[in-house]
């Protein structure tokens, strides 16, 4: 199968989940978009070199976090990110940055730490196992269902402090 039909394929099966996990990873529209377009041009240069020792899935995953990352990293967005935190409560003119803005839980998931987050994100929103997030973030099984329950349970807080009963 020619290059550009693998790229297609993988961005109509994971194109929209990897987007949302982008955007409640990095909380803005914009540079989700441009994570994902990364994500899957780092994704199409390795193709050929992905062993297949996880899934498709799994493996795009690790590269949009990494992407994340490396986005999160770069001073700009530090900066953006702080004013962003100053205006959380102000919602933008694009419709599904509306929707999640909107909900008490994804206001809950956006006001945990980058490591809550992103463990949150890869279990509830993926519905990968913990074994595939294990792999995802070079962790042990037992310290992956160690990190999530402690994630549960400071992603309980931030929902009662929103008014999540």
């Amino acid at each position: 199968m020619p290059t550009d039909q693998y790229l297609e394929r993988l961005m109509q099966e994971y194109g929209d989940s990897i987007f949302r996990m982008c955007y409640l990873y990095l909380k803005d529209y914009h540079l989700a978009e441009d994570a994902v377009q990364e994500t899957f041009i780092k994704a199409m240069k390795s193709y050929d070199s992905f062993a297949h020792k996880s899934s498709e899935k799994t493996w795009l995953i690790r590269i949009a976090i990494n992407t994340c990352k490396n986005i999160m990293r770069n001073r700009w967005f530090q900066i953006i990110q702080n004013n962003l935190e100053d205006h959380i409560e102000k919602i933008g003119d694009n419709p599904i940055e509306e929707m999640l803005e909107k909900t008490s839980v994804s206001e809950a998931i956006m006001r945990l730490n980058a490591n809550d987050r992103q463990i949150i994100l890869l279990y509830y929103y993926q519905n990968l196992s913990v074994r595939e997030i294990a792999k995802i973030i070079g962790k042990s099984e037992n310290a992956t269902i160690q990190r999530l329950n402690r994630a549960r349970i400071r992603l309980k807080g931030n929902l009662v402090e929103v008014g999540y009963e």
